[in-house]
């Protein structure tokens, strides 16, 4: 029995780092397929409510999809155009941060090849220009989700009966009950971290457009997109309006400390906050178990993998929460909240 259960660990393991290797791999059609069905979670409710009024659930999927379609588009291009603006104002900013430091560190004997072998500019600059290539390839990625789209949407209204005639009744009722949770918390979810993201996004617009702060309503985008990223997110979004301010005020610190504390103050209470207690409470995630699943999925697809760490994370907790075998892992995924209250009542 020993050897048995050995061989099963052994099994298991060699099976994920197969899993991982393919999720790699082929991640330009995996990726497209996980956006699309996300999605669906948002669109699925609209369809089945037309369909309760009698509109062809063909004509509503259309209809969806255009608008998706149309308002992805706009968001792309208004990026892309924002990003080349950026671009090219960035070297001079770059000169300028590097002249302020020179200035800041002059009495501490800092060789003029330390600053001159700093190529960050360079580096940046480029990684701007391709970053503009990638938001517009990204709208032929965004045919392809569609595509995957049509075709959930179009089998979204007939699932329960699917489900019903393939399993038996206790099991179909156990499916069900998985896929109406991981619906209802995927779907609030990303509601909510909308929500969230939009405010904290125009909040930073209005601080930074009070302040002067060069591009602020791109920053304020930037901020929205990167709320969507747990924990570190807020981080990356706050630092680069901040350099600004910094490099655009000098030799006033004023203006850059003002700008500073208000944006991490916003950040403070909508990104550790506001947004931890809906993944906490709501979805019922440890931060750590957020934190562990964010480093993962980043690795394995990057900065869209650190996208979909918290929604992959549920659906998982979800699946294990009901089934048996699997229930203490689903206990171990939890933020524990609700089992403390449960023991200290005994």
């Amino acid at each position: 029995m020993d050897r048995f259960r050995v061989l099963v660990f052994l099994i298991a393991i060699i099976a994920l780092v197969a899993a991982g290797v393919v999720l790699k791999a082929a991640k330009g059609v995996i990726l497209p397929l996980i956006f699309a069905w996300l999605l669906s979670y948002l669109f699925t409710p609209i369809v089945r409510f037309m369909e309760k009024k009698k509109v062809p659930t063909f004509l509503t999927i259309i209809v969806i999809l255009a608008l998706f379609l149309g308002f992805c588009t706009l968001g792309v291009f208004f990026m892309n155009t924002r990003i080349l603006a950026f671009a090219s104002a960035y070297p001079r900013y770059y000169d300028s941060l590097i002249s302020l430091a020179q200035s800041l560190t002059a009495n501490l004997d800092i060789p003029a090849e330390f600053w001159s072998g700093i190529n960050w500019g360079q580096r940046i600059g480029a990684y701007l220009l391709s970053l503009s290539g990638s938001l517009v390839s990204l709208l032929s990625n965004l045919v392809l989700v569609i595509i995957f789209m049509v075709f959930i949407l179009s089998g979204a209204p007939y699932y329960k009966y699917k489900v019903r005639k393939a399993f038996s009744e206790t099991n179909t009722n156990m499916v069900i009950n998985i896929i109406e949770t991981i619906s209802t918390d995927i779907s609030r979810y990303l509601t909510l971290q909308f929500f969230i993201s939009t405010v904290t996004g125009f909040l930073f617009w209005v601080v930074l457009e009070i302040a002067g702060v060069d591009f602020a309503i791109t920053w304020g985008v930037f901020t929205f997109f990167l709320n969507f990223i747990p924990t570190i997110g807020s981080i990356i979004a706050t630092i680069p309006p901040i350099l600004l301010a910094i490099v655009q005020f000098y030799p006033s610190p004023v203006p850059a400390v003002v700008i500073t504390i208000l944006l991490v103050a916003i950040q403070q209470v909508m990104g550790n906050m506001v947004s931890p207690k809906i993944m906490g409470d709501e979805l019922n995630l440890s931060p750590v178990v957020i934190l562990v699943s964010l480093l993962f999925w980043g690795w394995l697809w990057g900065i869209v993998g650190a996208l979909l760490s918290v929604p992959m994370l549920s659906v998982i907790k979800i699946v294990c929460e009901n089934i048996p075998p699997l229930h203490p892992i689903s206990v171990m995924m939890g933020s524990g909240k609700i089992y403390r209250r449960e023991f200290k009542n005994k």
